[in-house]
Order: C-alpha cells, then sequence, then structure tokens
C-alpha cells in the first residue's frame, strides 16, 4: 500500500469560525495554526499547502495567564539605528489584540513560502462580527 500524498489543485478548504473570548492566547494559536496548516485532516501532506480559512472574533477578549502583561514585550526594529521599538502586551491587547494572536500564530508556521500562504487565510476580529458570513463557516468550540 503506497503513502497518500495530497495535490495542490484537488484540496478542499473549508471556513472555520472560533470565538476567543475567555480562551489563552497561546492555546488558542496552537489551534489556528494546526486549522491553517490543515494538521487537523487525514489528508495531510508535509510539501503541499492543504489548510483551511480560519476566523477569530472576539480576539478583544483573549487571556494571558500569569504576569505576561506586565512582563511579555513585543520587538521590532524600524530599521534606524538604534529604533528598536518595544510595546508591553497590556498595552498590545488594549489597542492591537488581533496583532497579538497573528504573532503568536506567525511564530508557529514555517517560514516558508507554505507558511506565508497560510497566513493570508487568517482572519482575526476585535468584535463579535466578521464580513465572513457568505463563506458558510463552522464554528467551532
Amino acid at each position: 500500500m503506497s503513502t497518500f500524498m495530497a495535490k495542490a489543485g484537488e484540496v478542499e478548504r473549508k471556513w472555520y469560525v472560533i470565538d476567543a473570548s475567555g480562551k489563552t492566547l497561546g492555546r488558542l494559536a496552537v489551534q489556528v495554526a494546526d486549522l491553517l496548516r490543515g494538521k487537523n485532516k487525514p489528508t495531510f501532506t508535509p510539501h503541499v499547502d492543504c489548510g483551511d480559512y480560519v476566523v477569530v472574533v472576539n480576539a478583544d477578549k483573549m487571556v494571558l495567564t500569569g504576569k505576561k502583561l506586565e512582563q511579555k514585550y513585543y520587538y521590532h526594529h524600524t530599521g534606524y539605528i538604534g529604533h528598536m521599538k518595544s510595546v508591553r502586551y497590556d498595552t498590545l491587547m488594549q489597542t492591537k489584540p488581533e496583532m497579538a494572536l497573528e504573532l503568536a500564530v506567525k511564530g508557529m508556521i514555517p517560514a516558508n513560502t507554505i507558511g506565508r500562504k497560510a497566513m493570508t487565510r487568517l482572519h482575526v476580529y476585535k468584535g463579535a462580527e466578521h464580513k465572513h458570513q457568505a463563506q458558510q463557516p463552522i464554528v467551532l468550540e
């Protein structure tokens, strides 16, 4: 019996909606990364992009455990000498909670063309409404 290998043209993509209210940032990011990558499917093939679309709502109601809100920082460099910027996660969760989830998921996705393509299928919204009702997404618990 030969091993099944998925082909790029034969991949069926579904849409999923995840409510992030009350969920921990890291555990939610793992669930989202698995869906984007297609690891939940029995037809998963590592070299083929076989993931699904994921819509995350209520990103402003995610929680971080412990003292991460005060001790965890997001760093980025502007490109100019000495311009390393840092933002504490309590500020980031108040201003851009979507970015916090996207950064967590991006760290769990491979850093190649498959990973970059998978990140385009992630849609994160601060509130409860999203604009993907026409795709008839499946609600995940």
